[in-house]
């Protein structure tokens, strides 16, 4: 009789210390759930492309923003446009929803794969166009010294895209902006002459070769998302040229699935930012342009790259076969990609014309 009495009293005691362990699981329970709930709603919404902007008009509430004075009915210096979207596009990708997310090392951020890579595109615009900012359109010629906020600027903007601290890229990035904006107000005081652009169709020309680059190697990863043979052309057209190693003549060129969606984003993310960059470039090259009789080039580029921001109604990127019965959409992507870089090229022999 003890002995049942003895294991009652244990079988009690389990019971016991199972409901005390209910009692404070369940909440716990809860507040993860609610937690991932929060993460995953974050998430999606940290994952919508932010919209493009007015590059006249932000440029000109920059410059209002510390009283600069403009020209009649709002007229801005030259440079002034391309500078200020330099600067806008950056500040969207630092201050958009979620902030800069492709550093995150903490959810929902770290779970995010598209957005981050959408900021890459963006990043390598920026850093595109702000060398091109120090290196040409800010400077008469190869002899000319450089600008002091834009030697500062520029290094800072290619710092480390995914250091998470000490420092954080978000740190360097809005460094360099405090830079650009410098920059931006001594270009845009009318009565100073300290910062200078210079828009000619040589230096348009510079940075629209880097632009030809960038395209044509997205449009090469894109396309190789179904697999491709590719011949080995690297020196074809010059009888004398010679490279470091041999490669093989005929190699099946492949975008590994689990890249597939990453190179996707970067394109989309690229275009948003050329698309914005080229806008700018419309305005402060107006004449340049107009001279060639190249507005329409310009603006057919345009086009073409808004074609790449088209809304995507697919829950994932998908890769069907070319002809396939599923969509590609990285061959939809490449398409449009491809068309601009064309266009590119026609501009960039327009502008070296006499």
């Amino acid at each position: 009789m003890n002995k049942v009495a003895e294991k009652f009293a244990q079988w009690r005691e389990t019971r016991t210390d199972t409901s005390s362990f209910n009692g404070w699981a369940k909440p716990v329970l809860i507040v993860i759930g609610l937690y991932l709930l929060v993460c995953i709603g974050l998430g999606m919404y940290w994952s919508s492309t932010p919209a493009p902007f007015d590059v006249r008009g932000n440029a000109l509430e920059l410059s209002q923003s510390e009283g600069v004075q403009v020209g009649p009915k709002g007229k801005m210096v030259t440079g002034a446009v391309t500078m200020g979207t330099l600067i806008g596009v950056t500040e969207t990708l630092l201050d958009k929803p979620g902030g800069y997310t492709h550093n995150d090392k903490f959810p929902p951020g770290v779970w995010l794969d598209n957005m981050p890579n959408w900021e890459y595109g963006v990043l390598i615009q920026v850093r595109d166009l702000s060398r091109a900012m120090r290196e040409v359109f800010s400077r008469s010629q190869s002899q000319s010294t450089e600008d002091v906020d834009l030697v500062e600027m520029e290094p800072r903007f290619n710092f480390n895209s995914d250091s998470w601290i000490l420092p954080s890229s978000e740190s360097e990035y809005r460094e360099g902006l405090k830079y650009a904006k410098r920059y931006f107000y001594r270009l845009s005081d009318q009565k100073a002459t300290g910062a200078q652009f210079y828009a000619r169709s040589d230096n348009l020309r510079y940075w629209l070769g880097t632009v030809d680059s960038r395209l044509g190697s997205l449009s090469q990863r894109l396309s190789a998302s179904v697999g491709q043979l590719r011949l080995d052309t690297n020196l074809a057209g010059d009888a004398a040229a010679t490279q470091s190693t041999s490669t093989p003549k005929e190699e099946e060129v492949r975008t590994p699935w689990t890249e597939i969606d990453d190179v996707f984003f970067e394109a989309r993310g690229t275009s948003w930012a050329l698309i914005q960059f080229l806008k700018a470039v419309e305005v402060d090259f107006a004449d340049v342009l107009r001279k060639k009789n190249a507005q329409v080039s310009l603006r057919q580029i345009i086009r073409e790259l808004e074609g790449t921001q088209e809304a995507l109604w697919s829950p994932m990127i998908l890769n069907g076969s070319g002809f396939g019965p599923l969509a590609n959409h990285s061959l939809v992507m490449a398409s449009y990609i491809s068309r601009a870089n064309s266009a590119i090229i026609d501009l960039r022999d327009l502008l070296s014309q006499g």
